[in-house]
C-alpha cells in the first residue's frame, strides 16, 4: 500500500512537469517558421496618413507585412480580403496587429489611392510607399520581386510581384511566411499564436 502511494505521487509529480513544461514549449505554426531569418530586419518608409514608419513604430503588435499594388486584379485583394477575415476571427486580440500594405508600384499608388483602397478592407491598415530607390530597398531587404509589365497603352501597366506574406512577432522579430491562398484560418491561428507565446 505504502509502495502504490509512493508510486502514485511519483506519477503525479511527472505529470505535473510534464505540463508545466507544455506552457513553455516551442510553438507550432500552419505557415513556414522563419525564426531567425537573416533578412528583413527593419524598413523606413512613408504611411499614407504622411508619417514616417519603421519597424520599431509597431513594438507591441503583431506586424504583417505585405508588397503589392492597388491596381493588382487578384492576389492583393484577396489577401487582403483573407487578412481582414482573419482578424475578424480575433476579435479583441485584433487590436494588437498592424497589418501593413508596402506598394511595389508608387508611381501610381499615392497616399489618397492606397487610403482609398485600404479602406475597403479595415480602416486599421496601413499604406506604405517610397521613391523608386526605398522601394527597391525594401524589396531587396526583404526578397521581394517585382516587375513593371507594361500594357497596350503607355498609360497603363500591372505588376509582377510576389504574393507571400511576412507576419513578425510582438517583439519585432521576423517569425512567419504565409505562402499565397493559404487562407484566413492560418492567418488567424498563427497569428493569435505569436500573441500568445510573446505575451
Amino acid at each position: 500500500m505504502r509502495y502504490r502511494a509512493f508510486y502514485a505521487a511519483i506519477v503525479w509529480s511527472a505529470a505535473l512537469v510534464l505540463a508545466a513544461c507544455g506552457n513553455t514549449a516551442k510553438p507550432t505554426f500552419l505557415a513556414t517558421d522563419i525564426t531567425g531569418a537573416e533578412f528583413g530586419k527593419d524598413f523606413k518608409l512613408t504611411d499614407h496618413t504622411g508619417k514616417s514608419r519603421t519597424l520599431a513604430d509597431f513594438k507591441g503588435k503583431a506586424v504583417v507585412l505585405f508588397f503589392g499594388y492597388t491596381h493588382c486584379p487578384d492576389i492583393c485583394p484577396a489577401t487582403m480580403v483573407e487578412i481582414a477575415a482573419a482578424l475578424q476571427k480575433l476579435d479583441k486580440d485584433a487590436a494588437r496587429v498592424q497589418v501593413l500594405f508596402v506598394t511595389v508600384d508608387p508611381e501610381r499608388d499615392t497616399p489618397e489611392r492606397l487610403a482609398q483602397y485600404l479602406s475597403a478592407f479595415s480602416p486599421a491598415f496601413l499604406g506604405l510607399y517610397g521613391d523608386p530607390q526605398s522601394t527597391r530597398d525594401i524589396a531587396s531587404e526583404f526578397k521581394i520581386v517585382y516587375q513593371k509589365q507594361m500594357m497596350n497603352s503607355p498609360d497603363h501597366h500591372t505588376m509582377d510581384h510576389s504574393s507571400g506574406t511576412y507576419i513578425f512577432d510582438p517583439k519585432g522579430k521576423l517569425r512567419l511566411y504565409v505562402s499565397n491562398g493559404a487562407g484566413r484560418d492560418v492567418f488567424a491561428r498563427d497569428i493569435a499564436e505569436l500573441l500568445r507565446t510573446s505575451a
